[in-house]
C-alpha cells in the first residue's frame, strides 16, 4: 500500500473537521453501530467532495492559461510541478474510487471488516485510513506475498 501524501492527510484531516465535532468513534461502542456507520459515511463523503474540489482548483489553474516563462529554467521547474500536481490528482482519482468502494461496503454492511480473514479490522486503524479494507497483519501478509512474486 503506498504511503498517504501530505496533501492526502491534509485533506483527510480537514473531511474530519468538518463531521460532528465531539464523537470519535471509540472501542466501548459496539464494533460498527449504527453512529460509526454514519460517522464513516460522513468521513468518506466529505472526503471525497474535498478531493473534487482541489481537482477543481487544479482544472481552473489549467484553463487559466498555459505556462510563458522565459526562462527555461523556470520553464522546466514550472513543468516540474505541474507533473507533480497532475501525479497527485491521478492518484487521488483512483483513492475516489476507494472511497466509493467503502461507501458501498457501507449500505452493504460489510465495511469495517477484513475482506481476507473476516474479522473486525478496528477503529483505529479505519479512522487513520477510512477505506482499509484488511486488518493490519492481512495488508501485512499480502504485502510480503506481492514482493516475493515481484522478486521472482
Amino acid at each position: 500500500m503506498a504511503p498517504a501524501s501530505s496533501e492526502d492527510t491534509k485533506i483527510l484531516e480537514s473531511a474530519k473537521a468538518a463531521l460532528e465535532p465531539d464523537y470519535v468513534p471509540h472501542d466501548d461502542e459496539e464494533y460498527m453501530s449504527e453512529r460509526q456507520k454514519a460517522y464513516f459515511q460522513m468521513l468518506l463523503i466529505e472526503w471525497k467532495r474535498s478531493i473534487h474540489t482541489a481537482a477543481g482548483q487544479t482544472l481552473q489553474s489549467l484553463a487559466d492559461g498555459p505556462m510563458r516563462e522565459p526562462d527555461l529554467a523556470d520553464r522546466a521547474s514550472s513543468e516540474t510541478d505541474w507533473g507533480i500536481e497532475l501525479r497527485t490528482r491521478d492518484r487521488q482519482r483512483k483513492l475516489v474510487s476507494k472511497i466509493d468502494s467503502a461507501l458501498r461496503r457501507i449500505k452493504e454492511g460489510e465495511y469495517g471488516y477484513c475482506e481476507v480473514t473476516g474479522d473486525p479490522i478496528g477503529l483505529r486503524r479505519l479512522i487513520a485510513r477510512p477505506v482499509a479494507t484488511m486488518t493490519v497483519e492481512a495488508q501485512e501478509a499480502h504485502e510480503r506475498r506481492e514482493k516475493i512474486s515481484r522478486d521472482d
